[in-house]
């Protein structure tokens, strides 16, 4: 895929591509790439996936890429608290419905949030991170330029935590009513389960965030252009040296990265 622009910001690596497709293609043989890499020196790889409508087209990608998946142990990153085990909007099971299902992972581990004992849970799934240090990590950027459910006010560029309990803002939950997965602000959960920023961003994996999308415009202008503080939970990835952000165009508009 050829980007239509291309800019390093900071530290972060910015590609910007016409169409959804070709940005969801360029996003998986970045990573494809890298754990091609990491492959040839040891047996499996550990990834974290995000989960949400803007990485369809990665998934679609990363499952005609002719990865051996049976090499790699793959996590997600938030779960939501007190949904029904088979609640389609559970980010376990549409990570299942969308990717796992379709190819044989060597392990796919499942935040729990039907949890009884939520903090528990968090220390389960933290200890499982701390043995399969992640090497590859796939993600996107909330309307509100959070990292999975580290929403502004809630963000911490330092916490001690490696998965902690959420409690999600109205903008953030107002977000899964705009990607289709519930019908009403009230039927999305207050809670959720999510991975930290430290365990998101370790220094020493490769990140591969995928944004497409008018809705994300302004989070993308004040990932790129803005300070780089917790109130734009995102912009903690211009300060990361092996990252790159993949954007679509209408995701770029904002930021002066293409003419529109």
């Amino acid at each position: 895929m050829v980007p239509i622009a291309q800019q390093k910001i900071d530290l972060l690596e910015v590609s910007v591509y016409a169409t959804r497709k070709e940005m969801g293609q360029a996003a998986a043989d970045l990573g494809a790439a890298r754990i091609r890499e990491l492959l040839k020196e040891r047996e499996s790889v550990n990834i974290i996936l995000g989960s949400a409508p803007s990485q369809l087209e990665l998934y679609a990608a990363l499952l005609t890429s002719g990865l051996d998946f049976g090499r790699i142990h793959a996590f997600h990153m938030d779960e939501y608290l007190g949904l029904a085990p088979d609640a389609p909007q559970g980010f376990g099971n549409y990570l299942k419905e969308h990717l796992f299902q379709h190819v044989g992972f060597r392990s796919v581990h499942y935040i729990n949030g039907q949890a009884d004992d939520p903090a528990a849970e968090c220390a389960r799934y933290a200890a499982l991170l701390e043995a399969y240090p992640p090497d590859v990590i796939f993600e996107g950027i909330g309307e509100n330029g959070h990292l999975a459910f580290n929403d502004p006010g809630v963000a911490d560029f330092h916490d001690p935590a490696r998965v902690k309990i959420s409690n999600m803002d109205e903008v953030c939950r107002a977000q899964q009513v705009h990607d289709g997965c519930f019908a009403s602000l009230e039927e999305v959960p207050r809670q959720a389960v999510t991975l930290t920023i430290p365990q998101l961003t370790p220094p020493e994996a490769t990140l591969v965030i995928t944004v497409p999308g008018p809705t994300k415009a302004q989070a993308v202008y004040h990932t790129l252009c803005g300070p780089i503080t917790e109130a734009c939970p995102a912009s903690i990835l211009r300060r990361h040296p092996h990252a790159t952000l993949v954007l679509d165009r209408d995701a770029a508009a904002n930021a002066g990265l293409v003419k529109v």
